[in-house]
């Protein structure tokens, strides 16, 4: 039979209980034997040794033992204390209080008994009793542990019976207490599975109680977190799929209706008629361009060759090129460039396609008359490109979103100006690829600033 957690749990608190009880109990037990009676047997052998004296000078007064064998009169004589004053007000000895005394025999030189307690032989605590170097007899004392098994069976076996109704009933409340732990901690983890069937059945919606703030609760948390980032991607999948079908139905809806004017004669068939055809054309296989790029730096399946560059000879030619545009367009180019070598490892292609991806936006969503500057600086081992602008602004509570596929801010960063508002989330992973980041912020100029930041090669 296959056991489920709940029983597994049950019972290995159970078994963790009784093996307590049960090494508590020995433990006990041993050190009962071991320490306590230990100790009654060790004030025995004290009170043995102060006897002792007194047994050497009685076999010199009488030359033999014969005066003691069987008078257990003159025996407790022997064994009587000695008179002490400080003894009246401490009491008898402890030897006296546990019943040492009618435990002692004594035996002669061959171990046989002469007086005393009767069970005293050979294997009893015994000490020598010494004559002018000659051994005479010998003091025995009978055990504690074997005088209780001769004497308190009974005791002994009702003390047992009452250990074990006790370990029974310790073992009861722990089966108790384990069945109530189990089936708390339990019910959390099935809501926690009945959650996660849910998840995985597509309710995104889903989410836990995460209740106390131990183990169960941070799994509770991050099961939470999970769902919200599921539920954060499904969201995102429908509407890239919907801005994907609407970028593409827009430039198409155009050539049709372009086409079916020709058809129907309301157009010439003339170059002017065929230009507003190819723009679209151009529009779309610049989307795609686009959704391929991005596929591919979204799976890191983009091919990059790193090798070292140096930014500032980057940045020039690039400028340079792209001057008379920004003349053109009314727009003024500044740099900010300090003098050195920039250098960082990189592949110069996808450098180039980042940077001009941002002079591109500065370019097209820049009003007429404004300017655009570009700077870089070393900061900490890296290198900052910045790319300001002069207005339009885009509002604070939307500049973390630039970088989102598609995402456009309002009217003067539209669809018109030629862009597919894929551009600066492909810039966003090229910029991973180089081990760097990107960012937008409000510019000084009045416009954006777009940051740049790439490691310095070593």
């Amino acid at each position: 039979m296959k056991l489920g957690i709940t029983a597994k749990l049950f019972l290995a608190v159970l078994a963790s209980c009784a093996i307590v009880l049960l090494v508590n109990g020995i433990a006990a037990h041993i050190s009962f034997q071991r320490s306590f009676l230990g100790y009654l047997n060790e004030q025995g052998l004290e009170r043995m040794e102060t006897v002792l004296p007194r047994l050497e000078d009685s076999y010199r007064q009488h030359g033999g033992w014969d005066f003691l064998r069987g008078d257990l009169e003159a025996w407790f004589t022997l064994m009587r204390p000695s008179p002490d004053p400080a003894r009246a007000l401490t009491g008898p000895p402890v030897s006296d209080q546990t019943g040492a005394v009618p435990r002692f025999a004594l035996l002669d030189r061959t171990y046989t008994q002469v007086v005393g307690n009767p069970g005293a032989d050979r294997e009893s605590l015994l000490r020598a009793v010494v004559v002018d170097g000659e051994t005479v007899g010998w003091m025995a004392m009978v055990p504690f542990q074997k005088a209780i098994a001769a004497g308190d069976v009974r005791f002994y076996e009702a003390q047992l019976q009452m250990w074990w109704l006790i370990g029974t009933l310790s073992v009861a409340v722990a089966a108790l207490l384990a069945w109530l732990l189990s089936r708390t901690l339990l019910r959390r983890v099935h809501g926690l599975a009945s959650a996660t069937h849910r998840l995985a059945a597509g309710d995104y919606a889903m989410r836990v109680d995460a209740g106390s703030r131990d183990e169960l609760g941070g799994l509770a948390r991050d099961f939470n977190q999970l769902a919200q980032a599921l539920e954060h991607n499904e969201r995102t999948r429908r509407h890239f799929m919907a801005d994907i079908s609407h970028e593409l139905r827009t430039p198409l809806a155009v050539m049709r209706a372009e086409l079916e004017a020709i058809q129907d004669g309301i157009r010439p068939m003339a170059p002017a008629s065929l230009q507003p055809l190819g723009q679209q054309i151009l529009q779309l296989d610049k989307l795609i361009d686009d959704l391929h790029d991005l596929s591919l730096t979204d799976v890191a399946a983009l091919t990059y060759r790193h090798e070292p560059i140096d930014l500032a000879t980057l940045l020039e030619a690039m400028l340079a090129t792209l001057e008379p545009r920004f003349a053109g367009a009314g727009l003024q180019l500044r740099r900010r460039l300090a003098p050195g070598a920039y250098p960082v490892h990189g592949d110069e292609r996808r450098l180039q396609q980042l940077f001009g991806n941002l002079l591109e936006n500065t370019l097209r969503y820049t009003d007429r008359g404004g300017i655009v500057e570009v700077g870089c600086e070393r900061r900490n081992g890296r290198f900052l490109v910045t790319f300001d602008d002069s207005p339009p602004a885009v509002d604070a509570d939307k500049l973390p979103r630039l970088f989102e596929r598609f995402y456009r801010t309002e009217a003067s960063r539209n669809r018109e100006s030629g862009g597919s508002g894929l551009g600066l989330a492909i810039c966003r992973n090229i910029a991973q690829a180089h081990d760097g980041s990107i960012r937008a912020d409000a510019s000084p100029l009045g416009g954006l600033r777009i940051t740049v930041d790439l490691p310095e090669a070593a």
